[in-house]
């Protein structure tokens, strides 16, 4: 290349450079194949060095180097010349493209060196949007499309293939060879064994935390430690194994008021779609067996006043994303069901005990009322949009924003109940440093609105039939599948967009969970003015997302309530073998001797005998355990032992916490593991608190859960009857 070429090619990027000043422009520059935002975005620079392009129209000026540099400043003038010349000759020949945004105009400017390099060309572009927009569809173009096995989907693949076909993905209804980006079972993880990789629509263990049982017992030890938190779960009982407290507390009120007549709802442990629900008045009513075998469920206290909507009871169905659990991420659909009994209500009586249609929700139960409405509008009929319902109780001056509020704090602190099983077992099928995929979830919150609008949750199913078709007769004695109008509404725009908050080409950096603390006990949320959620649809075609999170967006408000988190994550550190989920002797005596929890007072006979008459009392609770040994559930009742000895003058959360931070300061950080949390909830909370269990309707009653504490400090528990576990269907 001549110099009086490069002479020619200089000349003209430095008269570019004026006209570009005049006309107050900013010089940006995109080597091909850089980011595309890099060449519209004046907030964005690109990364490249802004000396080497401004370098030869600079050097053409005279040197103002002192003599004793001179040769030295020649050498470079001389080096730098021949890089210009080198990039002049890449440059052409890609036909580089060099653009210069004009402040305040939104326009781009644009200069290309073409391949012979004898002319500059300068025109105004599109606006800044335009290009954004064209740059997106380029994007979406040229992006392999996510793909999704749905071979295993069952009941849900309707609203699934609708969801898959309006995000461009790519199906495979019979699995695939290679590996798919996202797996979507319909029942349980282990639906498909093989998988190593990917995206999994089902946490391990999920299906048996939320059974009845299990789920009673992890908020019963919430409200152990929390009781003015978690008084929105009505007062249970185990049965069979807590069937003599249940008669025995029954007997007293009524002896202490002969006019208190209370209501139960007796629910068996794996039952689903209302199967097997009743309602009693005394305990002599109880079904307590089946054949020869004992029924495992629960009795709990019926709400009498519920809110009535056309004198109708009502439940909403809300759909809650647990998109990840480290760290935790919990989104709340914005927009549910509401499904309606087709008898009008009145207060349970000995008479209508056994009108199902009139006390129980379920809408397995309620279609088949004579009296059940399908609607294809979403404001009337016996299933409806809880937006609907919503607008109905705002026109007659219901705070609903406040509603809101109360239920976005009962989803997350039901959530924060669960995860500490959950996370044994997740790391039990899915052991850190093993290859196997990720997890998600939806999961169906049932949840009663009381006549003070206060939310009670019913039940939480791991499985929420995301059916949008529904059985019809068409012809007596002949039923067909007919599409829902309203179910497809609701639940094709959970999964679409649960698949894109889970599409692993949007996968974004974390965001450190904010510490407890910042709010304090029982503060409502502050619940700002509805924003659009921003789509993650490049193309712009899709409407905005209809899935809120709410955490770690509310996590001041919360952190302080995952005590139990820590003593879990205690457990799993002394679990020893990968894939464990039971604690056996030697580690428990380890994590004694590791805290430093043992001495004069407790020798560690005594430990012996404490983990043998816990692990006794509890190894029949847990019949699928993979092991024999103390199960989690069991090890929290251990250390609530051990704390309430060790901090005698403390009140139950003050001992636990204090023993969580003496451990913690023992053991200190473990590597690979998260940071531990240095809240204190004897900072973040009152000293004094309530120990007795939360009431709902009658508070004569009281939960069983403080008598079991109380016997396990002496050592005295009747054997749990064993749980047989189902598969669990569809809610």
């Amino acid at each position: 290349m001549s110099d009086q070429y490069v002479k020619v090619q200089v000349e003209q990027m430095k008269s570019f450079g004026e006209d570009a000043e005049k006309e107050g422009v900013d010089t940006e520059e995109q080597v091909p194949g850089s980011s595309p935002s890099a060449s519209v975005s004046p907030d964005h620079p690109t990364s490249t060095d802004a000396s080497s392009t401004s370098l030869p129209c600079k050097q053409t000026g005279k040197s103002r180097s002192k003599p004793g540099r001179e040769d030295k400043r020649h050498t470079s003038d001389v080096a730098s010349q021949d890089s210009v010349v080198s990039s002049e000759k890449n440059l052409n020949r890609l036909g580089y493209e060099r653009t210069l945004q004009v402040k305040g105009t939104g326009k781009i400017l644009q200069r290309k060196s073409e391949p012979n390099g004898n002319y500059v060309t300068i025109h105004t572009s599109k606006n800044i949007e335009e290009m954004r927009r064209e740059e997106g569809f380029k994007l979406a173009k040229k992006r392999r499309p996510v793909t999704v096995d749905t071979s295993k989907a069952k009941t849900s693949l309707e609203a699934l293939k609708i969801s898959i076909k309006q995000l461009k993905w790519k199906e495979f209804p019979l699995g695939r060879r290679t590996a798919c980006d996202i797996y979507w079972h319909g029942v349980s993880f282990h639906d498909n064994e093989n998988i190593v990789s990917g995206q999994v629509n089902k946490f391990p263990g999920m299906i048996e935390m939320l059974r009845k049982i299990n789920l009673s017992r992890a908020v019963r030890t919430m409200q152990e430690l929390f009781p003015e938190e978690y008084d929105f779960y009505p007062r249970s009982w185990i049965l069979p194994e807590e069937y003599q407290q249940f008669t025995t507390q029954i007997h007293m009120v009524k002896e202490k008021d002969a006019t208190v007549n209370p209501t139960f709802i007796v629910k068996p442990d794996g039952g689903s779609q209302g199967d097997g629900i009743y309602l009693i008045r005394d305990p002599s009513d109880l079904k307590l067996m089946t054949g020869s075998q004992a029924k495992q469920g629960v009795v709990q206290e019926y709400i009498q006043k519920p809110l009535l909507i056309d004198k109708l009871k009502f439940d909403i169905r809300l759909y809650v994303l647990i998109k990840s659990l480290e760290p935790l991420e919990i989104y709340i659909a914005k927009e549910g069901l509401t499904r309606f009994c087709t008898e009008l209500y009145q207060e349970p009586s000995q008479k209508n005990l056994s009108h199902v249609f009139m006390h129980l929700t379920n809408y397995s139960l309620n279609v088949h009322s004579g009296n059940f409405v399908h609607s294809d509008s979403q404001s009337t009929g016996s299933k409806r949009t809880l937006s609907s319902v919503l607008y109905r109780l705002a026109a007659k001056g219901v705070d609903i924003k406040r509603v809101w509020s109360d239920i976005i704090a009962l989803v997350i602190k039901t959530v924060i109940a669960v995860v500490p099983e959950l996370r044994v077992y997740y790391q039990a099928d899915i052991p850190p440093g093993k290859p196997g995929p990720t997890c998600f979830q939806i999961l169906g919150f049932d949840i009663l609105l009381m006549k003070n609008l206060k939310p009670v949750l019913l039940e939480v199913n791991s499985n929420p039939s995301m059916r949008i078709e529904h059985e019809q007769e068409v012809a007596p004695g002949v039923f067909e599948y007919v599409p829902s109008p309203v179910d497809e509404e609701v639940k094709v725009g959970v999964i679409r967009d649960t698949l894109r908050l889970m599409d692993p080409g949007n996968k974004k950096p974390t965001v450190p969970q904010q510490r407890a603390g910042g709010f304090e006990q029982g503060e409502e949320i502050p619940m700002e003015e509805e924003t659009q959620e921003k789509s993650q649809d490049e193309t712009g075609t899709l409407p905005s997302l209809c899935l809120k999170q709410v955490y770690p967006k509310y996590s001041k408000q919360f952190n302080y309530l995952r005590l139990v988190e820590r003593i879990a994550a205690l457990f799993i550190r002394f679990l020893g073998v990968k894939g464990n989920m039971r604690l056996g002797p030697t580690a428990f005596r380890t994590f004694i001797r590791t805290c430093k929890l043992s001495g004069s007072n407790f020798t560690m006979a005594s430990v012996d005998i404490l983990y043998i008459d816990i692990t006794r009392r509890w190894s029949g609770a847990t019949p699928d355990s993979r092991e024999a040994g103390m199960g989690l559930q069991a090890f929290v009742e251990a250390f609530f032992y051990l704390a309430a000895r060790r901090f005698k003058s403390l009140a139950l959360r003050e001992q636990v916490v204090s023993l969580l931070e003496l451990c913690e300061s023992q053991l200190g950080p473990q590597s690979g593991v998260e940071e531990r949390r240095s809240l204190s909830c004897s900072r973040a909370l009152p000293r004094t608190v309530k120990t007795q269990a939360p009431c709902l309707a009658n508070p004569q009653l009281s939960s069983p859960a403080p008598l079991r504490r109380a016997a396990s400090q002496d050592y005295r528990h009747q054997r749990f009857k064993p749980r047989s576990l189902r598969a669990n269907v569809e809610n």
